[in-house]
């Protein structure tokens, strides 16, 4: 059983999805620069950010990862060699790589690089994971395909000093780790180079021409089925079981998603990992550590292929997601018996609210009275970073997140 080592390891498309992956209990985060990452659509880091973020991490004890997991055409492999260069100038711990060819150009520009392979080399096997090993790699990702057996065979067919990590919370994509045609194919964009239009979230509707040999049902009705729409991977209940089988980071998906989904399903798994090893023998999560996954903006949960051929992972009625939280501010600083925020989203003076801070408990207050940035009370708190504050006898740190529950028609 492995418990001296188990990396909680979140996504960080920008600055402020850095900064909230720090402070909610990341041991280390992935991002990408402005070439070679597999998210086209979030912000990035150029070479200055990139400086900044490797700098506050290291100022904190943390380690980032650089994501270089596209596959790289022949146009881009001569900006490879900068690139990379800056990025071990700055101190990136680590890079992440996809492509063979890559692999070779890390251990030639800069060989001291510690680099990690892929989910999207599809690793299944210990052959493969030793070669990788010979090849020069530090970690490997395993490919989502395999189940808790599966990995701890190859856990213990290869060095101790090969890492394991696995992808344990977030989307899942139809396609064998990810590498798929489907986006390309039907609008031009490339999911092998971070510009997916998940074209598998998309309703579709079956047609056949004859009738003769029809094995899929035809829907008579408008909204068609959604074939190919992967629930989201959810593994939080099962720390203990991916510790016993060997894995060492686990990695939470969501680069492009929001800040307040890093930050509380960072510190959900923060809080589960620090429960699994108070008492590996007996882990297990409270409902309330549970329902924090919920309380993010995600799809129907399962748990993948790590329990075998998953047999109720795919979601056919809608791909839309379930949100039943929205994140109304963040909070400053606190003195003096009041709470001074940043506001997000709307909210009302009497509204119940949670604020969730780092490695707690969400607690539920009503916020009675809101006061704006001269103190004077309004009623509602409805421009976008309006400054604005409250009176409570608790003392929150910063960045603690307040939400309140969406009320669904």
């Amino acid at each position: 059983m492995q418990t001296s080592r188990l990396e909680v390891l979140s996504p960080a498309g920008d600055m402020e999805r850095l900064d909230a992956a720090l402070d909610f209990g990341a041991d280390a985060v992935y991002l990408g620069g402005q070439l070679f990452g597999m998210r086209a659509s979030p912000a990035n880091f150029d070479e200055i950010s990139l400086e900044t973020a490797v700098n506050k991490s290291h100022s904190r004890g943390k380690k980032v990862y650089l994501t270089c997991n596209t596959l790289p055409r022949n146009s881009e492999i001569p900006h490879f060699e900068g690139f990379i260069k800056t990025a071990a100038a700055v101190g990136a711990d680590a890079v992440i790589v996809a492509d063979l060819g890559l692999l070779s150009l890390v251990k030639k520009y800069v060989p001291d690089m510690e680099i990690h392979m892929s989910t999207q080399v599809g690793i299944v096997n210990y052959v493969t994971a030793n070669e990788l090993y010979n090849m020069g790699a530090k970690r490997i990702v395993m490919a989502r395909e395999l189940s808790l057996e599966d990995i701890a065979e190859i856990r213990a067919k290869t060095p101790n000093e090969l890492d394991i990590e696995a992808f344990v919370h977030g989307a899942m994509c139809v396609s064998f780790s990810g590498r798929c045609l489907l986006s390309q194919y039907l609008v031009n964009r490339d999911a092998n180079r971070g510009e997916c239009a998940q074209p598998c979230r998309w309703g579709y509707h079956l047609m056949e021409e004859k009738r003769t040999e029809e094995f899929y049902p035809i829907f008579e009705d408008n909204s068609g089925t959604y074939i190919l729409n992967a629930k989201d991977l959810c593994m939080i209940d099962h720390i203990d079981r991916l510790a016993q089988a060997g894995v060492s980071s686990l990695k939470i998906e969501g680069r492009a998603k929001s800040a307040y989904y890093v930050s509380v399903v960072t510190n959900a798994y923060r809080m589960a990992v620090d429960e699994y090893l108070r008492n590996p023998a007996e882990f297990k999560i409270p409902d309330w550590l549970r329902n924090e996954v919920f309380k993010v903006s995600h799809r129907k949960y399962c748990t993948g292929f790590f329990f075998g051929h998953p047999k109720d992972c795919q979601y056919y009625e809608t791909s839309g997601y379930i949100r039943n939280y929205d994140v109304i501010a963040v909070v400053e600083r606190c003195e003096h018996g009041v709470v001074y925020c940043t506001q997000r989203n709307r909210f009302f003076a009497g509204d119940t609210v949670e604020i969730l801070a780092p490695s707690c408990k969400a607690v539920e207050l009503k916020i009675d009275e809101i006061l704006n940035s001269t103190g004077e009370s309004v009623s509602t708190a409805n421009h976008a970073m309006m400054p604005f504050s409250f009176k409570s006898d608790l003392i929150f740190p910063p960045n603690s997140v307040i939400r309140k529950a969406v009320h669904h028609s």
